[in-house]
C-alpha cells in the first residue's frame, strides 16, 4: 500500500507540474493582452486628443491672411471697392482656453481684430486688448532674442520607446512600419505660397508706419541675414556652418527665398488683377510665461515678415482637453491622465486627475507634434481592468483541479479496494483452510474412536456419533457458503420466490439450531409477530437465519448473558425480521462494512476468533436478491441487532 501512495504522489507531481506551467503561460498571456487592450484604448484617447488639435491647427492655418484685422475685403477687390465685412475673429473667442487674436507687425507694432484701427475700444473689451497688447509685448523681446519657437524634442522621439513596446503585440496581426511613423507637425509641414490682392496686401499692413515696406531690419534679423551671408560664402568655400550660425542662417535663408515680389499682372489694365504672392510659414509655438503660450504663423509680403496668432491659456487648455476627452470616459474609473506643458526640458503647467496611481502596473506617454510640441500626456493604471477571459479560464481550471483530484481520489479508492479485497481473499482461503480442516480432524477423531472401541457402551457410542453428525453439518454448510458464493458472483444462483407465513422458517430453522445452541450454552427467544403471507426463498431465509445466529454465537461467547432473540414486525409496505444478541457489538466504523465480502473487524475478538467472512456477505446478497435491504447497528445495551426488510 505504501508503494501505491508513492506511485500516486509520484504521478500527481508529474501531472501538476506541467499543468501549473501551462496555467502559468496562460495568465501571462491574459495579462499581455489586457495590458495590450489597455494600452489601445489609451492610445485611441490620445489619439482623439490629436485629431482634435489637428483639426485646430487646419482651421487656423485655413484663416485668411486679412481676418487679423477688424475688417476684411472679399477676395478680388480693392481696397475701398464695396463695403467691408466684420472679420470672423473680430468677436471674443468662444474657446474659453483662447485668450484673444492679434497680429505682430514687422516693426513690433500691434493689431488685433478685436478693435477697429483707431476706433474706440469698448469697456468690456479694454482688459482683454490690455492682455493682448501685453502678449505682443513680451513677445517682442522673445522675437528680438531670435528665441520665437518652443524648444523641445520632437514628438517621434518622445514616444520611440512607447511605439517600440506596442509593436512585439500588433506585429502578430498587422505591419504597422508604414503607419506608425509619427508626425512633426499637425498640419501643414512646409511653406505655402498664397496669392492676395493688393487691397488685402494693404489691409494687412494698415497700422504699418507708410514705410513698412522698406524699413530697417531689426537687429535679430540683421544678425540672421549677415549670418545667411556668411553660411552661404562658407558653403561655395565648403565649408560647413556652425551649429548656431547654421540655425540663423537657415531661419534667414527660409526667408530670404521667400522674398516674392507683386505678382506679374495680367493681359487686362484693371487694378483687381494686380497682387501680392505671400509665404505663409506653418504654425509654431512659443511660450510667453508659464500661464501663456502665442501660438503663430509667419507671413512674408515684400521681405516683410508679419506674424499672426492667438494667445493659449495653458491652464484652460488643459482643463478642456481632460474634461472633453478623458473625464467622459470609462477610462476615468480607473485610471490616471497628466498633461503637462514643457518649456525647454522644464515643466511649467501640469494637471492630473483620475484615479491618482501610487505603484502605475501601467504607463503610457504620447508628445504631441509640432506646433503643440510642448503639451505631455501620460496615462497610468494601478490595476489593469480584468478581461472576461479571466473569470471562464479560472473557473475552468477550478473544474479541471476537482476533476483531476477525484480522479486520484478515486484511482487511490478503487486500488485501495482491489488491494484489500485481495488480502480478504488471502486470509478467505485460509480461513477456508482452517474452517474445514477442524471438522475434518473432529470426524477422523471420532471414527478412529469408534474404530478401536474406547466407546465402552452404547450411549458413548451415540454421543459420538451425533457429534459426527454435527461436524458433518458444519463442514457441508461451510461448503454451501463458498458454492451459494460463488454462484451469487458469477449470478447464476436463482430466487424461488413462494407466498407463505414466516412461522415455519423460524420453527425449522428452531429445529436446526437446537443441538448447537445447547453445546454453546445460548438461549433463542423467538417473537413471531402477525404478518400477512408474503413471497420470499424459504430455504434462502433458513439459511440466513442460520448464518446469523452462528455469527452471533461465535463472537457471544465471552458474554456472561447468551441470548439471541428473533423478532418479526409487519410494516405497511413489507416485513421487518430482526435478529438480536448480547454479545460485544459491532465498531461504529464497521457498520456498513461487515456485509462486505471477505471483511471482518480487525480487533482482538476476532483474530481469537476464526472465520470465513462470507456468512454476512451472503446474507446480504440473497436479501438484495428477493429485494430487500439489510443494516445493523448497535443496541442500547449490549449486543447489536440485524434488521432485514423484504417488501409485502
Amino acid at each position: 500500500m505504501q508503494k501505491l501512495k508513492l506511485l500516486i504522489l509520484i504521478f500527481s507531481l508529474a501531472l501538476c507540474i506541467p499543468l501549473a506551467f501551462f496555467v502559468f503561460k496562460t495568465y501571462r498571456g491574459l495579462e499581455q493582452e489586457e495590458a495590450a487592450t489597455l494600452r489601445y484604448f489609451a492610445e485611441t484617447l490620445f489619439d482623439e486628443m490629436e485629431q482634435a488639435l489637428t483639426v485646430l491647427v487646419q482651421k487656423e492655418e485655413g484663416r485668411a491672411i486679412d481676418e487679423f484685422n477688424y475688417h476684411v475685403f472679399p477676395s478680388g477687390r480693392q481696397q475701398g471697392a464695396g463695403e467691408p465685412q466684420l472679420s470672423p475673429l473680430s468677436q471674443i473667442p468662444r474657446e474659453n482656453y483662447i485668450l484673444g487674436y492679434f497680429q505682430n507687425n514687422p516693426d513690433g507694432s500691434f493689431q488685433t481684430p478685436l478693435v477697429e484701427t483707431g476706433g474706440r475700444i469698448t469697456p468690456e473689451r479694454t482688459n482683454l486688448i490690455s492682455e493682448l497688447k501685453d502678449a505682443n509685448e513680451v513677445f517682442n523681446r522673445k522675437r528680438l532674442m531670435v528665441t520665437d519657437r518652443v524648444h523641445s524634442r520632437p514628438a517621434e522621439m518622445v514616444t520611440e520607446k512607447e511605439r517600440k513596446q506596442k509593436t512585439g503585440f500588433a506585429d502578430k496581426y498587422l505591419d504597422l512600419s508604414r503607419t506608425q511613423r509619427s508626425k512633426t507637425y499637425l498640419g501643414q509641414s512646409e511653406k505655402r505660397l498664397e496669392k492676395i490682392t493688393v487691397g488685402q496686401a494693404a489691409n494687412i499692413a494698415k497700422q504699418a508706419s507708410p514705410q513698412v515696406m522698406r524699413r530697417a531690419p531689426l537687429a535679430g534679423e540683421i544678425e540672421d541675414r549677415e549670418d545667411g551671408r556668411r553660411t552661404a560664402e562658407g558653403r561655395a568655400a565648403g565649408k560647413p556652418p556652425t551649429v548656431k550660425k547654421r540655425r540663423f542662417a537657415e531661419s534667414y535663408m527660409a526667408e530670404s527665398a521667400g522674398a516674392i515680389q507683386p505678382a506679374p499682372a495680367a493681359d487686362t489694365d484693371s487694378d483687381e488683377a494686380a497682387g501680392f504672392q505671400v509665404e505663409v510659414a506653418p504654425l509654431r509655438a512659443v511660450f510667453l510665461n508659464d500661464a501663456q503660450i502665442f501660438i503663430f504663423r509667419r507671413i512674408m509680403i515684400n521681405n516683410q515678415i508679419y506674424r499672426q496668432g492667438f494667445v493659449l491659456g495653458v491652464n484652460a487648455f488643459l482643463d478642456h482637453l481632460t474634461r472633453t476627452y478623458f473625464l467622459t470616459q470609462p477610462l476615468a474609473q480607473f485610471t490616471a491622465l497628466r498633461l503637462s506643458v514643457v518649456d525647454l526640458g522644464r515643466e511649467a503647467k501640469a494637471m492630473q486627475t483620475g484615479v491618482i496611481s501610487q505603484n502605475p502596473d501601467f504607463i503610457l506617454n504620447r508628445g504631441f507634434p509640432s506646433p503643440f510640441s510642448f503639451l505631455k500626456a501620460s496615462l497610468t493604471c494601478d490595476r489593469i481592468p480584468r478581461s472576461d477571459g479571466r473569470k471562464t479560464l479560472t473557473v475552468m481550471l477550478i473544474v479541471l483541479a476537482v476533476i483531476v483530484l477525484m480522479g486520484l481520489f478515486t484511482i487511490y479508492r478503487s486500488v485501495r479496494a482491489i488491494v484489500d479485497l485481495s488480502e480478504r481473499r488471502s486470509q478467505f482461503v485460509s480461513s477456508v483452510t482452517h474452517e474445514l480442516k477442524t471438522p475434518l480432524t473432529n470426524i477422523r477423531m471420532y471414527i478412529e474412536m469408534l474404530e478401536q472401541g474406547i466407546a465402552a457402551n452404547p450411549a458413548r457410542e451415540q454421543e459420538y456419533f451425533r457429534i459426527l453428525d454435527s461436524e458433518g453439518v458444519r463442514l457441508s454448510r461451510l461448503i454451501n457458503n463458498v458454492l451459494e458464493l460463488s454462484k451469487l458472483e458469477k449470478n447464476q444462483r436463482h430466487i424461488n420466490l413462494q407466498t407463505g407465513t414466516f412461522e415455519e422458517v423460524i420453527a425449522e430453522t428452531q429445529a436446526l439450531m437446537a443441538e448447537k445452541l445447547k453445546q454453546e450454552g445460548f438461549t433463542l427467544t423467538m417473537t413471531p409477530g402477525r404478518l400477512r403471507p408474503f413471497k420470499y426463498d424459504r430455504e434462502v431465509m433458513i439459511q440466513v437465519l442460520i448464518n446469523l445466529i452462528e455469527n452471533s454465537m461465535k463472537f457471544g461467547k465471552s458474554a456472561s448473558v447468551r441470548e439471541i432473540g428473533i423478532r418479526t414486525v409487519q410494516e405497511p409496505d413489507g416485513v421487518k425480521i430482526m435478529v438480536s444478541d448480547t454479545g460485544p457489538g459491532i465498531p461504529r466504523h464497521a457498520l456498513k462494512k461487515i456485509f462486505n465480502d471477505f471483511y471482518r473487524v480487525d480487533n482482538s475478538l476476532t483474530r481469537t476468533t476464526r472465520g470465513t467472512g462470507i456468512g454476512l456477505a451472503l446474507v446480504k446478497k440473497f436479501i438484495h436478491l428477493m429485494g430487500g435491504t439489510v443494516t445493523a447497528a448497535d443496541n442500547d445495551g449490549p449486543g447489536c441487532t440485524i434488521t432485514i426488510r423484504l417488501p409485502a
